[in-house]
């Protein structure tokens, strides 16, 4: 029988994922044009063809396999279809929207802690949304009926979903090999985020 005493020192799974990925978090920030004077309303519909086109395959490959495990729902956190309503609202129809290139370069998501890993960058993203989307509606006019959903894609459930989401990364038991592999697919997916916005030159 294996046994494995609990280290009340060592970090948390949620603290391991943010200090495994706030470089690249923060350089990828960096590199997006929410703030720039030249966005305009091109360049932010240019932005959210780009999203779609990572959110659209990476939440496939993660929601419809089984390897995420039990406690999250896929129902409450799926972002794609919101991406597809902004983009219907700033004129593409269902033919323009499938026609949008995809990216291939995805994490491997693999195991459970890889899909937890992947997950984590994601939710983490709505918090961001919060900050851009004042910013976009300020200097676009955008709100949830005219292509700013999804940077609201939570609305006022937001901080609830995020600390929900807190809990149940809280409640994964995670030995010593599983966490490295949460925190490589967490890292994984903001590379391959940043890389595919950049081939679709989207980024500053």
């Amino acid at each position: 029988m294996h046994s494995q005493a609990h280290d009340v020192g060592a970090p948390s799974l949620l603290e391991t994922l943010r200090a495994g990925t706030a470089l690249l978090h923060i350089a990828l920030e960096k590199r997006l044009p929410f703030f720039s004077e030249h966005l305009d309303a091109d360049g932010y519909l240019s932005l959210l063809r780009a999203y779609y086109g990572f959110y659209a395959p990476i939440e496939a490959a993660l929601y419809e396999g089984d390897l995420i495990p039990e406690g999250f729902d896929p129902q409450l956190r799926v972002k794609t279809p919101t991406l597809v309503s902004d983009l219907h609202a700033l004129g593409l129809n269902d033919a323009a929207i499938d026609a949008l290139p995809r990216c291939t370069h995805l994490p491997s998501l693999d195991t459970p802690a890889a899909c937890l890993g992947a997950a984590y960058v994601l939710e983490g993203a709505t918090l961001g949304g919060q900050v851009l989307r004042r910013e976009m509606a300020r200097r676009l006019g955008l709100d949830a009926d005219n292509g700013g959903a999804f940077l609201n894609v939570y609305g006022a459930e937001t901080g609830r979903r995020w600390k929900d989401f807190l809990d149940y990364l809280a409640r994964q038991p995670m030995d010593a090999q599983a966490r490295p592999c949460a925190v490589d697919a967490a890292r994984s997916t903001f590379s391959c985020f940043e890389q595919w916005l950049d081939s679709q030159e989207v980024l500053l």
